[in-house]
C-alpha cells in the first residue's frame, strides 16, 4: 500500500504528475482539502479496500495552515505517507503564468512574483518534510514522467537531485544557470582538422580524436572523481537541480564529447535523474 500526497508550487507540475501517477495505476484526488486528508486515508486504507496505490494532491488553496496536524495525523494512525513535493525556479514560474495567461492563486490580478515568494513561505513546511523533491525547471514532460516512473513504479532509490550535463561554447556566453564550469579548452581542437571541422562530438570520429589524447582521460577521470564527491553534499545541503557545464570554444567539438562521457559515467548511478544537453552544437553551422 502508497500513500503519496503531491505537492508544490503553483505551475510546477504538480496536475500533470497525477495524471502521470494515475497512468501508473494510482487513484488521484487533487484538491483534496487539507483538513479531510486523515478521513479519507482511513476510508482508503481499509483492509478490504481495493486501493492499493493512493495519490492525493494538496496546494495553497486547500488549507495548508492545518498541514502539520493533517501529517501527525496520518503518523499517529499507523498510516505510511510519502511526500512528493514538485519545485521551480522563480524566474520559469513566472515565464509559466505569463505564457498561459493565469493568475497566481494567492494573488488574483497582483504581481506574480510576489504570489510566489507568498506560496514558498506557506510550503517550507512541506517542503522541509518531503520524500521526493523534483525541480522542474528544466525538464522536459517526457523526463519528469521518467523520474516519476522511476521512484513511483520501478521503486529506485531517489536522492533529491536532478543533474544536467551542459555542454556550450565560450563564445556564446557562460549558461547562466550552471553550477559547475569546466574548460576543456586545453585539448586540441578538431575545429582544425579538416575531415573533423564539420563533423560535432555526436560523431564517432570526433570522440576518438578528442578521447585520444591521454589528457583527456585524465579531465575525465579527475571530473568525475570531484563531481561523485560533490553530489551527495549538494543533496544533503538541499540542493536539488545541479547543471554541469562543460565549455569549449564553439561548443561543437571537444565539449559535445566531454559532456556525452560525464554523462554516460553519472548515468551508471541510478540514484538520481540525469540528462544531458547540448546547447550551441548547431550554431556554427545555422550562422552559415
Amino acid at each position: 500500500m502508497r500513500f503519496v500526497i503531491v505537492t508544490g508550487m503553483s505551475g510546477a507540475g504538480k496536475s500533470t504528475s497525477l495524471k502521470m501517477l494515475e497512468d501508473l495505476g494510482y487513484f488521484c484526488v487533487d484538491n483534496l482539502p487539507v483538513p479531510l486528508i486523515g478521513k479519507f486515508a482511513a476510508l482508503a486504507l481499509e483492509p478490504n479496500s481495493e486501493l492499493s496505490k493512493i495519490a492525493v494532491g494538496i496546494d495553497v488553496r486547500t488549507g495548508l495552515k492545518k498541514v502539520e496536524d493533517a501529517l501527525k495525523e496520518l503518523k499517529e494512525a499507523g498510516y505510511s505517507c510519502e511526500i512528493l513535493f514538485l519545485d521551480c525556479e522563480t524566474d520559469v514560474l513566472i515565464k509559466r503564468f505569463k505564457e498561459t495567461r493565469r493568475a497566481h492563486p494567492l494573488v488574483g490580478n497582483g504581481r506574480v512574483e510576489d504570489g510566489i515568494e507568498k506560496e514558498r513561505e506557506l510550503l517550507k513546511y512541506l517542503k522541509k518534510n518531503a520524500s521526493y523533491i523534483i525541480d522542474s525547471s528544466h525538464l522536459l514532460t517526457r523526463e519528469l514522467k521518467t523520474e516519476l516512473d522511476n521512484i513511483f513504479s520501478k521503486n529506485k532509490d531517489y536522492g533529491n537531485i536532478f543533474i544536467t550535463v551542459l555542454s556550450f561554447g565560450y563564445k556564446y556566453g557562460i549558461p547562466s544557470d550552471a553550477d559547475l564550469v569546466f574548460d576543456v579548452r586545453f585539448l586540441p581542437n578538431p575545429y582544425y582538422i579538416d575531415e573533423l571541422k564539420l563533423k560535432s562530438g555526436e560523431d564517432k570520429e570526433v570522440q576518438d580524436y578528442v578521447m585520444g589524447f591521454p589528457e583527456a582521460g585524465t579531465f575525465l577521470s579527475k571530473c568525475l572523481d570531484l563531481i561523485t564527491f560533490l553530489i551527495p553534499n549538494y543533496v544533503l545541503e538541499g540542493k536539488n537541480q545541479l547543471v554541469i557545464g562543460i565549455g569549449c570554444t564553439g561548443g561543437k567539438h571537444r565539449s559535445v564529447t566531454l559532456a556525452d562521457r560525464i554523462f554516460e559515467k553519472l548515468s551508471e548511478n541510478k540514484e538520481y535523474g540525469i540528462r544531458v544537453e547540448h546547447r550551441d552544437i548547431y550554431k556554427d553551422s545555422l550562422r552559415r
